[in-house]
């Protein structure tokens, strides 16, 4: 199945840049000759465009030579933006010696406005900074020229278009500084997506493999105890490691098989975001798989009693998903790491919250802020949720870990009587 195409650019991106500079020059170029020279003579009289001001033929040929210039720039003016803008200010300036005029028409400069912007809006800033110095360099040359000269035209022009100079730099400034900020977030936003994305592997890499990697380590123990005297009884515990890692290589084939889809997905073209969600890395575990992981970890040798309170019903599945892995690490650990021979499962369907409790009369050391993998998860797990998370020695001896999960109002129409 191919990649769908992109959608189309809108109109206005599609259209070349140098159109628009291009169209506002030749308005300004063409509309005096049609007014002043092509039509017939009328009361109305300029002093910048004579009516026999392109009679000499040295003149049409600089006039000629105005719109080529500014053509070539206009066409230019995306792939060499330096070079396009230059021949822009000299095909306007070619056109006031054309029709010798001693400054720049202010509708024909509003063409060099426009490149400006341009330039400002998607070129560095040294390179418009350096193109907006050289345009108001051009209109001090003219008033330089009237000076020396010593001609007087009343009110100067160059001011104001000056101001208008440097207006457009900063419409195309703030354009430019627009675009490097949004680029800037999606940067980030890439950023963060792909650290989530591996906090979470690394989650589900640990919840996974680890319990399964407990037991076997557990099964395996107590077979290297028992294979000279109760053979059988051996057998038994290495056909429950071959189970256990049998299932724990299933479970790693089915994670690395849905990233390597995701990276072919993407590769393909797909999109991937919020709005399609994380490729699931195997299928979605749950409290009703509790029962299940109390039975083989008893049969491990760590007996598990698991207390339910509350109506039970279905939950959301990252509320569901994220329980079920605090009682799976949980049991993990108390495995590994307390010594005891048996722990308990509490938990609470409340009506706004699902509590999660295990805990043990272990000796296995260990605060509630320990760096490892195990407690990080969980602490992420629910936080994530916007729940709160505590883990820590009990009291009297063992260790004990507890999640507090809100549960969105009115989750879930079945329900079925817990049993304690």
């Amino acid at each position: 199945m191919s990649a769908p195409s992109p959608p189309p650019l809108p109109l206005l991106t599609r259209i070349p840049p140098g159109l628009w500079p291009a169209l506002a020059w030749y308005a300004a170029a063409v509309a005096p000759i049609v007014e002043y020279v092509l039509m017939p003579p009328q009361q109305a009289y300029s002093l910048n465009y004579p009516r026999d001001g392109l009679d000499p033929p040295g003149a049409r040929l600089l006039l000629g030579l105005a719109f080529a210039l500014v053509l070539v720039g206009s066409v230019l003016l995306r792939r060499r933006s330096g070079t396009a803008f230059g021949l822009l200010m000299a095909g306007t300036a070619v056109s006031t010696l054309a029709w010798r005029q001693d400054e720049i028409p202010p509708t024909q400069f509003l063409a060099l406005d426009v490149a400006l912007c341009y330039l400002a809006a998607t070129r560095p800033r040294r390179e418009s900074f350096t193109a907006g110095f050289a345009l108001l360099g051009l209109l001090g040359g003219y008033a330089l020229v009237r000076l020396l000269a010593g001609v007087g035209s009343g009110i100067a022009q160059e001011p104001f278009v000056a101001l208008t100079a440097v207006t457009a730099w900063l419409i195309g400034n703030s354009v430019h500084q627009a675009r490097a900020h949004t680029e800037d977030l999606h940067a980030r936003a890439a950023v963060q997506a792909v650290t989530a994305e591996r906090l979470r592997i690394a989650r589900e890499m640990h919840d996974t493999v680890a319990h399964s990697i407990g037991i076997i380590a557990l099964q395996a123990g107590a077979a290297a105890r028992v294979v000279g005297t109760q053979p059988e009884r051996a057998r038994e515990a290495m056909l429950t490691v071959e189970q256990a890692g049998r299932e724990t290589l299933a479970g790693l084939r089915r994670m690395l098989g849905a990233l390597r889809q995701a990276d072919q997905h993407d590769r393909a073209g797909g999109r991937t975001g919020p709005a399609h969600g994380p490729a699931p890395l195997q299928p979605a575990a749950g409290l009703a798989d509790v029962e299940q992981l109390a039975a083989r970890t008893t049969a491990a040798g760590v007996r598990v009693e698991v207390r339910w309170r509350g109506r039970r019903r279905p939950l959301p599945a990252e509320v569901d998903l994220a329980a079920f892995r605090i009682v799976q690490e949980s049991v993990t650990n108390a495995v590994r790491h307390s010594g005891s021979d048996s722990c308990r499962v509490d938990v609470d369907y409340g009506e706004e919250e699902l509590t999660v409790e295990v805990s043990d009369r272990g000796a296995g050391g260990g605060t509630g802020t320990d760096s490892g993998y195990g407690l990080a998860g969980m602490r992420e797990r629910v936080a994530l949720l916007h729940g709160d998370f505590t883990a820590g020695p009990r009291p009297g001896g063992g260790f004990r870990v507890a999640a507090r999960i809100p549960v969105p109002a009115g989750t879930g129409t079945g329900a079925k009587t817990g049993t304690a």
